[in-house]
């Protein structure tokens, strides 16, 4: 991979908030399946990005809305995260490869359990005291809430299925005037296989899915110890130098000490033949990293399993 770098004269910071939902069912031991009004949490702000000298504490609120038509239980608790291969942050109580970068024991919630009645909101306390003896970096944690069953229901025999709904804040804490420091490292193309034939009385598979795709993958490297979030363009020129697709990368936070996959999921299908990808990325600095890559594309996209394509 040709790599090389030049000054910006201005700075481009995409900023967007996302929410992360998750929603699983509970099944209970009874024979039945209770059916139960749908259940939707709102907040904001999605994330807290705060700059705190070691020995300060800090606090703010949430706004924590009922997106639903009953009345709904939730419980607040604080959380580790990390963005894993796919892009996804994962959350959960206790991570421990992340606790040396973890805000978790600084952040305290108030109220931890709450009551919203329908399309009711509420202020939910944020605290942050961090210690006097942290050191210079950044360091992430998460607010997570979480609606439980109904009073009724969880009090009742042989419940059926509880839709369970999680939404999460993220906080990114700043001690100190830690440096961004970082690389573009690697360019690569890997294939999306072809999504398996539904099963029978399931919903048919998108036209797309059912033949497979690619993705293009920047993998960005952060040696410092302040968090990032890249800014900056993924192109895929044919073999005549025609772009044929440009996206913007993602507002993805690339945390301290660690390498990640930036994904961006090719909208072209791509035909048999040669072709370019070139990222352009500022990492914070305001200094352009540029790369460019070749790749060959023989056939569609293989099966599950396949490598990706060679640089």
């Amino acid at each position: 991979m040709e790599v090389y770098s030049k000054q910006m004269s201005t700075q481009r910071f995409v900023h967007r908030s996302c929410a992360v939902v998750i929603i699983s069912a509970l099944f209970g031991l009874g024979g039945t399946v209770a059916a139960h009004a749908q259940t939707g949490l709102g907040m904001v702000p999605m994330r807290q990005e705060l700059k705190i000298t070691p020995g300060q504490q800090v606090s703010g609120a949430l706004k924590l809305s009922s997106e639903s038509g009953v009345k709904t239980r939730i419980r607040a608790e604080v959380d580790d995260f990390f963005v894993d291969e796919t892009d996804t942050p994962q959350f959960e109580r206790d991570i421990p490869h992340e606790a040396a970068t973890s805000c978790k024991n600084w952040l305290t919630l108030n109220p931890m359990e709450i009551e919203l009645d329908k399309g009711g909101s509420l202020l939910v306390r944020f605290t942050i005291h961090v210690p006097a003896d942290a050191a210079e970096g950044s360091y992430n944690c998460a607010a997570g809430f979480t609606t439980l069953p109904p009073a009724d229901q969880a009090a009742a025999q042989g419940m059926g299925m509880h839709m369970q709904v999680r939404i999460v804040s993220a906080f990114y804490i700043q001690v100190g005037n830690p440096p961004v420091v970082g690389a573009l490292k690697a360019i690569t193309l890997e294939a999306i296989p072809p999504a398996p034939p539904p099963a029978e009385g399931a919903p048919a598979t998108d036209a797309a899915a059912a033949k497979g795709s690619w993705q293009a993958v920047v993998l960005l490297e952060n040696t410092g110890k302040m968090f990032f979030r890249p800014s900056g363009t993924l192109e895929v020129l044919d073999a005549d130098g025609k772009t044929v697709e440009k996206d913007d990368f993602p507002s993805i936070a690339i945390l301290r000490e660690r390498s990640q996959r930036v994904i961006f999921p090719l909208k072209t299908n791509l035909v048999p033949g040669h072709y370019k990808l070139r990222a352009n990325v500022d990492i914070g600095t305001g200094e352009i990293q540029a790369g460019t890559v070749d790749v060959a594309v023989d056939a569609p996209p293989p099966a599950a399993g396949a490598k990706p394509v060679p640089k």
